[in-house]
């Protein structure tokens, strides 16, 4: 369903992929205004020109900042409360996007995408997920179901680089990853539709071994040790490959990251190893 034209953006929860949601679409001369909870980083989200406010609590209130020019992204973890007070407060958005995982899938392996239908939640954390998801989509959003998102300054890359990862298992299982600028971009591009389900990722998934392989070879540090998967984060036990295409074909996206060797690269992180002696 196609939506209302947005001349305005509201980021819900301005963190790491709301900060850039937020200065994209500045970039783009659209007016913002984002949501934070802690005075620290409203001070610092200020400091890059975003219009921004800070609460410990968002509720029904919000309604007096939505409109039909306003493109609402959401962007905070559900809490079993929040949600609820904000959702059908976003009726009269001109369209929402409600930023999901594909943790939902759970502990399904292999091809993944838009047509794959979510496990039975098992946990409470997917269970408010879920939820959430079904709660938004009443007001007309459209949700986008983002497995790891990483950036210059965090991911796999940085984990591996300053020692601080250990490889899942034998490394088999296949990892699937969405670089934030290009989440930005499908998040934005979301708000000339209503009411879809699209799973995001890039182009590229790949056994979690091949990529830190890659990155070790890449920035000359050594090859992390091997852990138990029950040992790891549960994020790290997922053997899922990500099929974003849907997503990128109707909402007119070209990745600027398509593939790790992209996203995780020198130039695109700036990224360096540190000393042998600092690794110790």
């Amino acid at each position: 369903m196609t939506a209302r034209t947005a001349s305005r953006v509201v980021v819900l929860g301005c963190g790491y992929a709301g900060r850039i949601i937020a200065l994209r679409a500045k970039a783009d001369g659209l007016a913002v205004r984002a949501t934070v909870r802690s005075a620290s980083r409203l001070a610092e989200l200020r400091a890059e020109g975003l219009d921004v406010v800070a609460s410990e609590t968002l509720d029904a209130s919000i309604a007096s900042e939505v409109d039909a020019s306003t493109h609402v992204v959401v962007t905070f973890p559900p809490d079993g409360v929040t949600e609820h007070r904000v959702a059908p407060a976003l009726s009269q958005a001109a369209t929402v996007t409600l930023l999901s995982t594909t943790g939902l899938y759970a502990e399904l392996a292999g091809h993944l995408d838009d047509s794959t239908p979510i496990a039975e939640p098992k946990d409470e954390r997917t269970r408010l997920r879920v939820e959430a998801e079904t709660l938004f989509r009443e007001v007309g959003a459209t949700v986008l179901r983002c497995p790891g998102i990483y950036g210059p300054d965090r991911g796999l890359h940085v984990r591996v680089v300053t020692g601080k990862h250990r490889i899942p298992g034998d490394g088999s299982r296949s990892l699937s990853r969405i670089h934030v600028s290009d989440l930005a971009a499908l998040a934005l591009s979301a708000g000339a539709v209503r009411g879809e389900t699209f799973v995001v990722g890039d182009e590229t998934p790949a056994p979690h071994l091949e990529v830190v392989e890659w990155i070790c070879a890449t920035y000359g540090v050594p090859l992390p040790p091997f852990a138990p998967l029950e040992e790891v984060h549960p994020s790290l036990r997922g053997d899922r490959r990500v099929d974003g295409g849907r997503a990128r074909r109707v909402l007119g996206i070209e990745l600027r990251y398509p593939s790790y060797r992209d996203g995780m690269s020198p130039e695109a992180t700036g990224l360096r190893a540190p000393a042998a002696d600092a690794r110790d």
